[in-house]
């Protein structure tokens, strides 16, 4: 065991472990939350308790807002910076520390765009915003129907499956794979590390899963030292490639980089079509609209992001004392911004809590966040989302769950681990009509 990692996993999780745990047993609803079992099955009756506390309030480790008008303002204020060493008030010595202990690129560390302000984020941001416009991204769209139709062709017709497992999470990693240009054959691989790694976007995880994070970052490393040297010999024409040949970034940052990608462009998508499903076969009334109109589907995708957000929170870190909604925030005080209670808003969406595949300011969601540090492959996730959910609902118009599906054990990345289903008939292949999004 290296030393910095336990240094690491003592200041930036231990300690709010602790607190958050200690809390919990009390009773705290926050801590709850962040840090207890009710916060991982049904957020959402502890969202609604902490929004009648009012728009921003002090918390055990932080203040937090619920509100959406405020999450949006936070976001977008240059007032604010990302998350960093500061966060949850942890003692200045654990601090300083954290700070010395070097650790591979990963997607949590500087210089990763998802934890750097600019003018940082802005030179790391610009060479990788080119493989998202809109361009870029309407030319992936025949291979994302390629990989959807393969993938339920596999589909055991009339049989069971996981369906995180045998499609959810093959749809995102093959197209972020092909995006990254890394070998079909090494998709088993990504898979396994994203597991390992993803517990590092979460509060308070134990002891076990961060060495393991750890461990899975070091085997990742060193893949991508080979991948990178590979990509300088004979480049392709992938995002990675560009990256490589430009030679804007050393190869600390394109590993940082691609480490952040290859999360980015998996999780949100992932939880996205696995929260997707739960919520058509718990609300067949929506599912038979989507049927009957299914120029609705690009919507029903927004209601999704906004009901089940696939990630929950994010935070941000005043750069100055700052005033706000008659709160005094000092400098390096953090805001646990809640985008789960943000979607939820009653001020914002009606019933907020009816999922409504035709709402008319479905979009408004804070699922990808807002301002600056919006997420990049924000049009690429609505797309698979699209394409994979109506594809597959087409496909197996009888699908129904085969028992409760499984939530992961995480706060900030809200999906499921596992959903066994039984899937029916399997309909003849009719692709999709191509759906704006």
């Amino acid at each position: 065991m290296k030393p910095q990692y336990w240094v690491r996993w003592l200041s930036q999780q231990g300690l709010p472990r602790l607190v958050l745990r200690t809390q919990a047993r009390r009773g705290d609803p926050f801590a709850r939350l962040m840090g207890g079992p009710d916060g991982i099955a049904d957020p959402y009756p502890l969202i609604e308790e902490m929004r009648g506390r009012g728009r921003i309030m002090r918390t055990s480790l932080s203040w937090a807002t619920f509100d959406h008008e405020l999450c949006r303002t936070i976001l977008r204020d240059t007032r604010f910076g990302v998350r960093n060493t500061e966060s949850f008030d942890i003692p200045k010595p654990m601090q300083l520390l954290a700070d010395r202990s070097p650790m591979p690129p990963n997607p949590v560390e500087p210089p990763s765009m998802l934890v750097i302000d600019p003018p940082d984020h802005t030179a790391m941001r610009k060479p990788v915003a080119s493989a998202f416009t809109p361009r870029a991204i309407a030319k992936l769209r025949e291979r994302v129907e390629t990989v959807t139709e393969e993938l339920l062709d596999a589909l055991p017709s009339g049989g069971s499956a996981d369906l995180v497992a045998s499609f959810a999470s093959q749809v995102p990693i093959a197209i972020i794979s092909e995006m990254l240009g890394f070998p079909d054959a090494d998709r088993a691989r990504f898979l396994a590390w994203g597991d390992q790694l993803t517990p590092l976007l979460d509060v308070g995880i134990p002891w076990r899963a961060h060495l393991r994070a750890m461990k899975a970052m070091e085997v990742m490393n060193d893949y991508f030292d080979g991948h990178i040297a590979r990509l300088r010999r004979e480049p392709g024409d992938d995002i990675m490639s560009t990256l490589v040949t430009a030679g804007d970034l050393d190869d600390y940052a394109l590993k940082a980089t691609a480490s952040l990608l290859m999360g980015a462009g998996f999780e949100t998508t992932v939880n996205l079509i696995g929260n997707g499903v739960v919520q058509l076969l718990t609300h067949p009334d929506q599912l038979d609209r989507l049927r009957a109109e299914p120029e609705l589907w690009p919507n029903a995708i927004e209601e999704v992001l906004r009901i089940d957000s696939p990630v929950q929170t994010t935070a941000r870190t005043a750069l100055t004392d700052i005033e706000l909604d008659g709160q005094q925030l000092r400098k390096g005080h953090t805001v646990v911004l809640s985008l789960a209670g943000a979607n939820r808003d009653p001020k914002t969406f009606s019933e907020p809590d009816r999922f409504d595949v035709a709402r008319p300011n479905a979009k408004d969601h804070l699922s990808f966040s807002n301002g600056i540090h919006a997420c990049l492959g924000a049009s690429l996730a609505r797309m698979e989302g699209v394409y994979a959910l109506r594809a597959l609902f087409e496909r197996f118009p009888d699908l129904r769950l085969d028992g409760p599906p499984q939530r992961r054990e995480l706060f900030t990345l809200h999906g499921y681990e596992r959903m066994p289903v039984r899937l029916g008939r399997r309909a003849e292949a009719e692709a999709p009509e191509p759906s704006s999004v």
